[in-house]
């Protein structure tokens, strides 16, 4: 006779009901599933600390990269998971090791953000069309750069010109190759903003979106590049397309918190705005819209458009743009307080638009009082001293002012006038002047008794950034300047041709001018300080729309 034994095995509380049965299942599945990945990483650990013999290199660099067991087998979680500690350039390098690394490297959470600069080349396309593929459909904040190369440059190059001879028959030779360079530019332009469209048309995870186009050599010179666009593209269909795709990505979005477009050829029109939601409208933080394209009659955006931005908290526009109805719409109690203002104000806009419709004094009061903590940003392009007067109201709570002339100098009186009405609020003060006659600079402190700029630094005691260039700074001025303002004053450059010395210092045998001007101005900075030899490094000259559109977009985040 045979005799069975049941020995009763342990089993989890709970498992004699149907609930309790199932409670079991789970615990038994639970524990398999841990059972299995300490066996897995046994399995790793003994790849990876096993010690090779004779060609023991060759098996300890399979045992990492194998598939059996190596760092290929690892979940792909703990990959991203490492990849999210790494840096750009490193988390690429390391995707290399193998195709499994390579899948997890574009994984959206290890991208919620892109930034890139672009060189208008067609050798870009490429390479942006494999990024913008891979994480156009989910990046939550996206901001593109076009820079295009400055054709218009002297070089001598190959193909450049360099070697046509000299009369009229080099000059036409050198502008028809000219036109041809710029066809090129403004096609591959076309093809990379497209690109960036058609890429995130329909992400509905985008947050921030910015564009930035850096054609100013075109826009300068007005309507040639309305020329060069009717030849690369005649009948305006890739144009029309890029205008579509921009509506489209603004009606299909649905978290869009920040929207910025500054000089970007041809893409917002009056219209774009209006394919935003209401929903969307009324969430949105940041709106910049720059073009200094649109004709004389024409806006942007209009008081009735920006009546549905409840929220906005950040605002940059052309100044002819901005208008006493849109201050007062700002100043209503239904509006959450403005507090970054960003204005720029050109020439040209200046010209085809009036000054009239901008607001007055107590517009700019009113939107104070609304918003006590408002600051404003203004870059002026070749603007006439008689218009910066009308500009310059006394009510505006000015942080922030950039001068950028080619052909207009900013006077004196200017400059005293802004120290004397803005300084409890004035940080950034710029001055630029880009003279091709290196010879003689103009001098604020000419017929006067103090200079405007040591003036400047005197009244303006939260001034920490002053950028000087194509101005004569006097020597013993410049050491004013950082003594008054010391340590404070963060940022003090001005180029070396700018700085100029007094007949007596220069006469002076036993001081050297230039080695008592660096040691005073260090000294008075508490810094060590020298003066700008070289104007290209300056981005603020050589690149200003470019360095006005960074500084706005860092001013706007900065709340």
């Amino acid at each position: 006779m045979l005799l069975f034994l049941s020995v009763p095995q342990p089993r989890p509380p709970g498992a004699r009901t149907r609930a309790g049965a199932a409670r079991a299942a789970r615990w038994r599945r639970r524990q398999w599933l841990r059972l299995q990945q300490l066996r897995r990483l046994r399995r790793l650990l003994r790849g990876l600390r096993g010690r090779p013999g004779a060609g023991g290199r060759r098996r300890g660099r399979m045992a990492l990269c194998g598939q059996a067991a190596g760092a290929a087998s690892l979940p792909s979680e703990l990959i991203v998971h490492i990849f999210s500690f790494l840096p750009a350039p490193d988390r690429l390098r390391a995707s290399a090791s193998c195709s499994h690394w390579r899948e997890c490297l574009f994984y959206p959470a290890l991208w919620p953000q892109l930034r890139v600069c672009l060189r208008v080349s067609p050798a870009e396309q490429p390479r942006l069309e494999f990024l913008m593929r891979k994480c156009g459909w989910f990046v939550r904040e996206l901001r593109v750069e076009f820079a295009a190369e400055n054709y218009l440059s002297g070089g001598g190059g190959p193909g450049d010109g360099g070697g046509a001879d000299p009369g009229t028959g080099g000059e036409e030779v050198e502008a028809v190759q000219l036109s041809s360079r710029w066809l090129e530019v403004l096609r591959t332009y076309l093809e990379l903003v497209l690109c960036v469209l058609v890429s995130i048309r329909n992400n509905r995870n985008l947050q921030k979106f910015s564009l930035f186009g850096d054609i100013s050599v075109l826009q300068q010179q007005g309507n040639l590049s309305n020329t060069y666009l009717s030849k690369v593209d005649p009948d305006g269909k890739k144009i029309k397309q890029i205008q579509q795709l921009f509506e489209e990505i603004l009606s299909n979005s649905r978290q869009l918190k920040w929207l910025s477009c500054g000089f970007m050829l041809e893409i917002v029109t009056p219209t774009s705005l209006s394919s935003l939601s209401n929903s969307i409208a009324n969430t949105m933080e940041h709106l910049s819209l720059l073009d200094n394209n649109i004709p004389g009659n024409s806006t942007l955006i209009t008081a009735v458009e920006l009546e549905r931005f409840v929220n906005l908290r950040s605002l940059a526009l052309g100044f002819c743009d901005f208008t006493a109805e849109m201050a007062r719409v700002l100043s209503e109690s239904n509006h959450v307080p403005l507090q970054r203002l960003s204005l720029l104000a050109h020439n040209v806009s200046v010209m085809h638009k009036s000054l009239d419709s901008m607001p007055n004094d107590e517009h700019w009061k009113a939107l104070s009082r609304r918003s006590p903590s408002l600051r404003v940003y203004i870059m002026a392009f070749d603007i006439k001293s008689d218009d910066m007067l009308k500009i310059l109201k006394p009510s505006i709570p000015l942080e922030r002012i950039h001068f950028d002339s080619y052909i207009t100098c900013v006077s004196g009186a200017i400059v005293d006038l802004i120290s004397r009405q803005y300084d409890k609020f004035l940080t950034h003060f710029i001055l630029m002047n880009d003279v091709i006659d290196t010879s003689g600079f103009p001098d604020l402190s000419d017929n006067r008794n103090e200079d405007p700029l040591v003036l400047l630094a005197w009244r303006c005691t939260k001034l920490s950034l002053l950028a000087i260039h194509g101005y004569t700074v006097w020597a013993h001025n410049l050491i004013a300047i950082a003594r008054l303002r010391g340590s404070n004053l963060k940022v003090l450059e001005v180029t070396e041709e700018s700085i100029d010395f007094d007949q007596g210092e220069l006469a002076d045998q036993d001081v050297d001018p230039v080695h008592n001007l660096i040691e005073q101005v260090s000294l008075g900075l508490g810094q060590p300080w020298h003066a700008v030899m070289d104007i290209e490094s300056l981005s603020v000259f050589t690149e200003p729309n470019r360095h006005f559109y960074r500084e706005m977009q860092s001013f706007s985040e900065d709340i």
